[in-house]
């Protein structure tokens, strides 16, 4: 049976932050566009800054959807499942907001987290219901370790290739809504 709570409560916490994978959901506003659902899991990417208010480090990657959706209606869902142990899901709802590489207030954001590289933005959410449920029907995984993957890829295009890979790939949604657009172009003379 679902329960839900007043906040995020010690207990919860240690709960999200052990979960070594969580989703983070989000749609357009009114009955066209598509409802995106991503996972995230780079170790050290999501943090508790209160009792309702989380934030996660929003990585440089092939869409932005969920920087899209919260720029036309700011929705967010974000889901743990524990994949071992007892059962349990965690969701939080609420209205999420984004500090860009290019804000103030990124710097000190990104400070939070164990790995910034290839980071574009810090997603910071404002717990508006916290519920959880049984999770009986979720299937124990065994966690094997980080892929290392995504963090490096990005570190390796360096700062100029990272700006120019949002350029080709985070400007809009696939519903052709504005996305990640904040890189400047580049300088023609340089």
């Amino acid at each position: 049976m679902g329960k839900v709570h007043e906040r995020i409560d010690d207990r919860m916490r240690s709960f999200l932050l052990a979960q070594h994978v969580f989703f983070v959901a989000t749609a357009p506003s009114g009955d066209q566009g598509h409802v995106n659902l991503s996972p995230k899991g780079v170790a050290g990417s999501f943090v508790v800054l209160d009792d309702r208010t989380v934030a996660y480090l929003d990585l440089t990657a092939s869409g932005a959807e969920t920087i899209a959706h919260l720029r036309e209606n700011g929705r967010i869902t974000v889901m743990f499942c524990a994949f071992d142990g007892p059962p349990n899901i965690v969701r939080l709802h609420g209205r999420g907001r984004f500090v860009t590489l290019y804000d103030d207030g990124f710097a000190e954001l990104a400070a939070l987290f164990d790995e910034t590289r290839g980071a574009r933005a810090v997603v910071v959410v404002d717990v508006d219901r916290v519920s959880d449920s049984c999770g009986y029907g979720v299937p124990f995984m065994d966690y094997v370790g980080e892929r290392d993957l995504l963090p490096p890829y990005m570190d390796r295009k360096g700062a100029d290739g990272q700006a120019a890979y949002r350029r080709l790939k985070n400007r809009t949604s696939i519903d052709g809504l504005p996305a990640f657009d904040f890189d400047p172009e580049p300088d023609p003379v340089a």
